[in-house]
Protein backbone atom coordinates (compact mmCIF):
# COMPACT_ATOMS: atom_id res chain seq x y z
CA UNK A 1 0.00 0.00 0.00
CA UNK A 2 1.38 3.57 -0.67
CA UNK A 3 1.69 5.88 1.51
CA UNK A 4 0.13 8.69 0.05
CA UNK A 5 -3.66 10.35 1.70
CA UNK A 6 -6.47 10.65 -0.75
CA UNK A 7 -6.59 14.15 0.18
CA UNK A 8 -10.17 14.55 0.03
CA UNK A 9 -12.63 12.82 2.77
CA UNK A 10 -14.79 9.30 2.20
CA UNK A 11 -17.26 10.27 0.25
CA UNK A 12 -21.46 9.95 2.78
CA UNK A 13 -24.36 8.03 1.54
CA UNK A 14 -26.10 10.78 0.60
CA UNK A 15 -23.30 11.77 -1.44
CA UNK A 16 -23.49 9.05 -3.43
CA UNK A 17 -27.14 9.12 -3.74
CA UNK A 18 -26.86 12.50 -4.95
CA UNK A 19 -25.02 11.95 -8.14
CA UNK A 20 -26.59 11.65 -11.37
CA UNK A 21 -27.92 8.36 -12.83
CA UNK A 22 -24.82 7.26 -15.29
CA UNK A 23 -27.62 6.06 -17.55
CA UNK A 24 -31.30 7.09 -18.75
CA UNK A 25 -33.98 5.49 -17.44
CA UNK A 26 -35.62 3.10 -19.74
CA UNK A 27 -39.63 3.74 -20.30
CA UNK A 28 -42.25 1.58 -20.16
CA UNK A 29 -42.45 1.12 -24.02
CA UNK A 30 -38.91 0.51 -24.57
CA UNK A 31 -38.93 -2.37 -21.32
CA UNK A 32 -41.74 -3.56 -23.08
CA UNK A 33 -40.48 -3.83 -26.62
CA UNK A 34 -37.05 -5.20 -25.24
CA UNK A 35 -38.63 -8.13 -23.59
CA UNK A 36 -40.82 -8.67 -26.54
CA UNK A 37 -37.36 -8.83 -29.06
CA UNK A 38 -35.27 -11.04 -26.33
CA UNK A 39 -39.06 -13.69 -26.14
CA UNK A 40 -38.52 -13.73 -29.68
CA UNK A 41 -35.35 -14.33 -30.11
CA UNK A 42 -35.71 -17.11 -27.87
CA UNK A 43 -38.21 -18.66 -29.35
CA UNK A 44 -36.73 -18.53 -32.93
CA UNK A 45 -33.50 -20.37 -31.03
CA UNK A 46 -35.59 -22.76 -29.79
CA UNK A 47 -37.05 -24.31 -33.30
CA UNK A 48 -33.52 -24.27 -34.30
CA UNK A 49 -32.49 -25.89 -31.38
CA UNK A 50 -35.92 -28.30 -32.02
CA UNK A 51 -34.67 -28.94 -35.64
CA UNK A 52 -31.29 -29.63 -34.96
CA UNK A 53 -29.25 -26.08 -36.46
CA UNK A 54 -26.04 -26.41 -35.26
CA UNK A 55 -25.69 -23.03 -34.02
CA UNK A 56 -28.32 -23.37 -31.89
CA UNK A 57 -26.94 -26.46 -30.35
CA UNK A 58 -25.59 -26.40 -26.89
CA UNK A 59 -22.19 -27.37 -26.51
CA UNK A 60 -23.36 -31.02 -25.92
CA UNK A 61 -24.85 -31.45 -28.71
CA UNK A 62 -22.85 -30.25 -31.35
CA UNK A 63 -20.41 -31.59 -33.84
CA UNK A 64 -20.22 -33.92 -36.61
CA UNK A 65 -19.58 -37.14 -34.12
CA UNK A 66 -22.97 -36.17 -32.00
CA UNK A 67 -24.67 -35.69 -35.14
CA UNK A 68 -23.75 -39.28 -36.25
CA UNK A 69 -24.87 -40.57 -33.06
CA UNK A 70 -28.13 -38.64 -32.99
CA UNK A 71 -29.08 -39.64 -36.39
CA UNK A 72 -27.99 -43.49 -35.56
CA UNK A 73 -30.20 -43.73 -32.31
CA UNK A 74 -33.15 -41.93 -34.27
CA UNK A 75 -32.44 -44.46 -37.33
CA UNK A 76 -33.42 -47.66 -35.76
CA UNK A 77 -35.85 -49.62 -33.19
CA UNK A 78 -34.24 -49.74 -29.84
CA UNK A 79 -35.79 -51.73 -26.97
CA UNK A 80 -34.91 -48.50 -24.61
CA UNK A 81 -37.14 -45.83 -25.68
CA UNK A 82 -39.87 -48.35 -24.38
CA UNK A 83 -38.50 -49.02 -20.92
CA UNK A 84 -40.56 -45.71 -19.72
CA UNK A 85 -43.72 -46.62 -21.03
CA UNK A 86 -43.13 -50.14 -20.21
CA UNK A 87 -42.02 -49.33 -16.53
CA UNK A 88 -45.21 -47.63 -16.29
CA UNK A 89 -47.03 -51.01 -16.69
CA UNK A 90 -44.99 -52.88 -14.57
CA UNK A 91 -45.92 -50.43 -11.35
CA UNK A 92 -49.68 -51.12 -12.50
CA UNK A 93 -49.04 -54.87 -11.99
CA UNK A 94 -47.39 -54.63 -9.19
CA UNK A 95 -50.15 -53.46 -7.64
CA UNK A 96 -52.70 -56.79 -7.91
CA UNK A 97 -52.47 -58.40 -5.39
CA UNK A 98 -51.31 -61.88 -7.25
CA UNK A 99 -47.81 -62.76 -5.94
CA UNK A 100 -47.64 -64.55 -9.32
CA UNK A 101 -48.23 -61.39 -11.28
CA UNK A 102 -46.16 -59.10 -9.74
CA UNK A 103 -43.08 -61.68 -9.92
CA UNK A 104 -43.43 -61.51 -13.53
CA UNK A 105 -43.90 -58.23 -14.53
CA UNK A 106 -40.19 -57.78 -11.97
CA UNK A 107 -38.57 -60.09 -13.80
CA UNK A 108 -39.53 -58.57 -17.41
CA UNK A 109 -38.19 -55.10 -15.67
CA UNK A 110 -35.26 -56.71 -15.32
CA UNK A 111 -34.92 -58.31 -18.44
CA UNK A 112 -35.89 -55.33 -20.03
CA UNK A 113 -33.17 -53.38 -18.46
CA UNK A 114 -30.79 -55.58 -18.82
CA UNK A 115 -31.51 -56.12 -22.82
CA UNK A 116 -31.45 -52.22 -23.16
CA UNK A 117 -28.11 -51.90 -21.64
CA UNK A 118 -26.87 -54.56 -23.74
CA UNK A 119 -28.39 -52.79 -26.77
CA UNK A 120 -26.77 -50.02 -25.31
CA UNK A 121 -23.51 -51.15 -25.03
CA UNK A 122 -23.37 -52.64 -28.53
CA UNK A 123 -24.86 -49.09 -30.38
CA UNK A 124 -22.01 -47.54 -28.63
CA UNK A 125 -19.59 -49.70 -29.50
CA UNK A 126 -21.02 -49.40 -33.40
CA UNK A 127 -20.72 -45.58 -33.39
CA UNK A 128 -17.73 -44.88 -31.95
CA UNK A 129 -16.31 -47.71 -35.06
CA UNK A 130 -17.66 -45.72 -37.38
CA UNK A 131 -17.15 -42.18 -35.69
CA UNK A 132 -13.69 -42.73 -35.80
CA UNK A 133 -13.15 -44.20 -39.21
CA UNK A 134 -15.59 -41.60 -40.85
CA UNK A 135 -14.51 -38.51 -38.41
CA UNK A 136 -10.98 -39.68 -37.60
CA UNK A 137 -9.71 -36.01 -35.95
CA UNK A 138 -13.12 -35.65 -33.69
CA UNK A 139 -13.05 -37.24 -30.00
CA UNK A 140 -15.56 -39.90 -29.49
CA UNK A 141 -15.64 -39.18 -25.72
CA UNK A 142 -18.90 -39.31 -24.27
CA UNK A 143 -20.68 -40.48 -27.32
CA UNK A 144 -21.59 -43.65 -25.95
CA UNK A 145 -23.74 -42.33 -23.26
CA UNK A 146 -24.89 -39.75 -25.20
CA UNK A 147 -26.53 -42.57 -27.41
CA UNK A 148 -27.79 -44.26 -24.72
CA UNK A 149 -29.49 -41.80 -23.31
CA UNK A 150 -30.87 -40.43 -26.20
CA UNK A 151 -32.11 -44.01 -27.08
CA UNK A 152 -34.05 -44.02 -23.98
CA UNK A 153 -36.23 -41.28 -24.33
CA UNK A 154 -39.47 -41.62 -26.31
CA UNK A 155 -39.10 -40.55 -30.22
CA UNK A 156 -41.26 -37.85 -29.86
CA UNK A 157 -39.98 -36.26 -26.63
CA UNK A 158 -36.26 -35.82 -27.58
CA UNK A 159 -34.13 -32.76 -28.45
CA UNK A 160 -32.97 -32.01 -30.83
CA UNK A 161 -35.74 -33.58 -32.58
CA UNK A 162 -35.37 -36.71 -35.11
CA UNK A 163 -33.43 -35.59 -38.64
CA UNK A 164 -34.07 -38.78 -39.73
CA UNK A 165 -36.54 -41.99 -40.28
CA UNK A 166 -36.59 -45.22 -39.03
CA UNK A 167 -34.85 -47.58 -41.33
CA UNK A 168 -32.75 -45.17 -42.82
CA UNK A 169 -29.67 -46.80 -43.68
CA UNK A 170 -26.30 -44.62 -42.22
CA UNK A 171 -23.52 -47.19 -42.54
Amino acid sequence: MSEEKKNKPTPKRNAKKSLPALAPAATKEAKKAERENARRRRLEMRQLYIKGDERALPRRDKGPVRKFARDYVDSRWSIAEFFLPLLMVVLLLTAIPNVTVKVFATLVMYLVVLISILDGIWMGRQIKKHCSGKYPNESTKGVTMYAWMRSTQIRRLRTPGPQVSRGTKLI
